[in-house]
């Protein structure tokens, strides 16, 4: 935990890691409260009819109990790999605790997904289990041929039992509450989420159980000492992206903090604006682009009494505008942080300690060191333009690639872990973020990697070939757009562009799928036949910032 002082220097000289060798994430965030003060209030569940229900430390303790126990029961030992596919909810949590006092490595993912998206992962991992809804079970069950590890459906909401398909609360009513964590080291791993890279499929990044003492600081520093008296945590991203699982949820839980789920089936910033007001919530991790979203929302100040202490964002640049608005709607400064999937959380603002340059992501936070660095390796002279690097070790950094050794070694130039981002630092280190060195599209706050899609366009019986882009897009940072070249005898029109589009958003995800498509004739490429997408990218006309 950060020790709060008079400057930024003195809170980093403050700050010693000291790892224990064994820690358990499902025991931090839940045991230990549940033993100490058993009514203490852990989560507030809202769902899309407003309906409430709170549930303890105590009551999460005893429902994961039962689904570790059943876990146990289908066989599941330390090591095996549990994928949950479920939005903001009780069963999401006690999935993951359960999970992890097993011993097992948790997979949070997208309930977005289309049906390549999730065999993809739930193929590549290995996974032996999957907690889900009805909805998505069935998407599964038609794929369960090709995922012969995959044997057992949780299923929250289950219509039938049987060939596998469990109903999971009818099978919690059945299981002991009583159950004794697997004494994890806090090296073991943990949990695999799944990143985009620039080419052929998504990476899993494996995490250690110590990654949540790793996340600590960088909570705690965006949102200013967190925690205070009466803070109450909500975010409306999904708690499979780490920036949900981790940075809200998990670390609000090391620190006992109660936190709000409620996850619409799609963003709206009144809404968002009156779930806080009514629950009073006091700290929220935000997407620039539903700030932006908000921002277009009138009188907040007279029709919405909150209650905000801090407002974090990340995932895409805020900007000038965005932190002016938000001082002058919320009366708050807005910290930007900065991190990605592999290594999370490693620079970011304090208003209450420092002052927020706009345009600047913030400093290293207190226990990482971050520089700018050359491509030997090399740290650079404040001001220079270079690769951001974050220093190994680092406990909040992630173990390896699952399964891709050679993917893993190429993320790092000696001890220095290779954000795949372009910054700067200047003499007081502040660090600027100027860009991507890979083609990676940042869109409303995600990641999203070409390669996935343009082999789901690919698999489009009109498609030849495909280069997928990101071009800027006022709202959303950036676009999605895709140069399409069809296959001979294939006539271009509205109905087509209108065909692929829905093929990519049912096979991989509403966030991926390309807003934009252009036909072409011809792609350009490089000799040794690779997609030139910074040629493409390069013929789209800068948006200026709205």
């Amino acid at each position: 935990m950060l020790t709060r002082a008079p400057s930024y220097d003195e809170v980093c000289r403050a700050l010693r890691w000291r790892l224990p060798e064994f820690f358990n994430m499902g025991v931090d965030v839940c045991d230990k409260h549940a033993d100490a003060t058993p009514q203490r209030t852990a989560l507030i569940v809202v769902d899309e009819d407003g309906d409430v229900t709170a549930y303890s430390f105590l009551a999460l303790k005893m429902l994961s109990n039962k689904l570790a126990n059943l876990l146990v029961a289908k066989g599941l030992a330390p090591g095996e790999r549990i994928g949950i596919l479920l939005s903001q909810s009780v069963e999401t949590a006690i999935a993951h605790i359960a999970a992890w006092k097993v011993g097992c490595v948790s997979i949070p993912l997208f309930t977005l997904f289309g049906e390549d998206a999730l065999e993809y992962r739930l193929a590549n991992s290995g996974a032996r289990v999957l907690v889900t809804d009805a909805a998505n079970a069935a998407k599964v069950d038609a794929m369960r041929d090709r995922l012969p590890h995959l044997q057992h459906l949780l299923v929250t909401d289950a219509a039938k039992e049987g060939g596998g398909i469990v109903d999971l609360w009818r099978a919690l009513e059945a299981a002991s509450d009583d159950f004794t964590p697997v004494r994890t080291r806090a090296e073991d791993p943990a949990l695999i989420i799944y990143t985009s890279g620039t080419t052929g499929n998504p990476k899993g990044a494996l995490h250690a159980h110590r990654v949540l003492l790793g996340h600590l600081p960088g909570v705690e520093f965006p949102h200013e000492f967190f925690p205070r008296e009466g803070d109450l945590m909500w975010t409306p991203a999904d708690w499979a992206w780490i920036g949900g699982l981790m940075n809200v949820l998990m670390s609000s839980w090391h620190h006992g903090v109660p936190v709000l789920a409620y996850r619409a089936r799609k963003y709206d910033p009144e809404d968002a604006l009156r779930l806080m007001a009514e629950h009073g919530v006091r700290n929220t991790f935000m997407p620039p682009t539903a700030l932006r979203l908000m921002r277009q929302v009138p009188d907040i100040a007279k029709r919405f009494t909150l209650s905000l202490r801090t407002v974090t964002c990340a995932g895409e640049p805020m900007g000038a505008e965005l932190l002016e608005w938000g001082r002058e709607t919320f009366g708050i400064t807005l910290n930007e942080y900065y991190g990605q999937t592999e290594c999370n959380l490693v620079v970011a603002n304090c208003a209450a300690l420092m002052e927020v340059r706009p345009g600047s992501m913030g400093r290293a936070v207190p226990g990482h060191q971050v520089e700018i660095i050359d491509e030997e390796g090399a740290v650079m002279a404040p001001n220079a333009l270079g690769r951001i690097a974050v220093r190994r070790p680092d406990p909040v950094m992630f173990l390896q690639y699952w399964d891709d050794a050679d993917a893993t070694r190429r993320k790092f130039i000696g001890d220095w872990l290779v954000t795949g981002d372009q910054g700067c630092k200047d003499e007081e280190g502040y660090l600027w973020f100027l860009g991507r060195d890979d083609d990676v599209i940042t869109s409303a706050g995600y990641r999203i990697g070409p390669g996935e899609i343009e082999d789901c366009l690919g698999k489009h019986p009109a498609v030849s070939m495909a280069a997928v882009v990101g071009v800027p897009d006022r709202l959303r940072t950036e676009a999605v757009k895709a140069f399409v070249l069809l296959r001979p005898g294939v006539a271009a029109d509205e109905a087509l562009e209108n065909d692929i589009r829905a093929f990519v958003k049912t096979r991989l995800s509403s966030h991926e799928y390309p807003r934009l498509i252009e036909f072409v004739d011809s792609l350009p490429m490089t000799t040794t036949g690779k997609i030139r997408r910074l040629d493409l990218r390069n013929r789209e006309p800068a948006e200026p910032d709205g």
